[in-house]
């Protein structure tokens, strides 16, 4: 069966103590009343992991929540100034890492060949990549949408074995609907994730696709969680803004209960 997951991605946001209140308050908030059905996952900016695992380790839910880090090198070690190795993250209690989000893709022009590495050095390094893809407004209205699904996940992901590609986790994103308030329709999200997993049943097969959670990436909130969450190929979400207000992304993690 599918993991559910509900990620959250705090992007470049929370200092130190802010990043331990806002920590403290989700895990406050489900440790009793969640479903074990469900994966939490938080992701931070990788200076504050460690205190998170501490924090989380010192308590009663160290099991509770998962960390994340938000990106990482292409390369094993260094002279990459400013980067952060695999390694790194995986020494600091982070269990898995978000890679090729439509931010890296955009802003430092990450390319699906480089991504290609990303996610063989996290999986080396015991990290469980969290996969995005998606696509811009501009790529949807010229319907090369799913072309360019299609290449992102072959020529990022579909290099590793069948085993090893039933543990990552994919995330769509609609670039279109970060940040923007905008958000695909439950039938929008559901048709693309269900052509995410037939493709991936086609360079694999049924059974691996049938065992690799998709999440939706794309302005979900406490309001739109449980009609997105409800369709067949969608198991949860990766959040941005929602997760940085404790109650919302809380809502949202309890939408697997409902």
């Amino acid at each position: 069966m599918r993991k559910k997951i509900v990620a959250g991605n705090w992007k470049m946001n929370n200092d130190l103590q802010e990043s331990l209140k806002l920590f403290s308050e989700v895990a406050n908030m489900v440790k009793d009343e969640v479903s074990n059905d469900a994966e939490i996952i938080v992701s931070a900016p990788f200076t504050n992991i460690y205190a998170l695992d501490q924090w989380k380790n010192g308590s009663d839910i160290h099991d509770k929540i998962k960390l994340s880090g938000q990106n990482c090198c292409w390369e094993e070690s260094g002279a990459y100034t400013g980067e952060v190795s695999a390694k790194m993250l995986k020494s600091i209690g982070a269990e898995y890492v978000i890679i090729g989000h439509s931010e890296r893709r955009q802003y430092f022009a990450e390319t699906n060949a480089l991504l290609a590495k990303k996610v063989d050095l996290a999986l080396k390094h015991e990290l469980i990549p969290i996969f995005c893809i998606g696509e811009t407004l501009q790529e949807r209205e010229k319907n090369i949408h799913l072309d360019l699904i299609k290449n992102q996940l072959q020529e990022g992901l579909f290099h590793l074995i069948k085993s090893v590609v039933k543990t990552v986790v994919i995330a769509y994103e609609p670039v279109w609907a970060i940040g923007t308030g905008l958000t695909a329709t439950p039938e929008q999200a559901q048709e693309i994730h269900a052509f995410i997993r037939q493709l991936i049943v086609e360079g694999y097969d049924e059974e691996t696709a049938n065992e690799v959670s998709i999440l939706y990436g794309g302005s979900c909130n406490p309001s739109n969680a449980a009609s997105l969450f409800s369709q067949k190929d969608i198991d949860g979400g990766l959040i941005g803004g929602a997760s940085l207000k404790s109650r919302d992304f809380t809502d949202i993690i309890k939408t697997f209960n409902s």
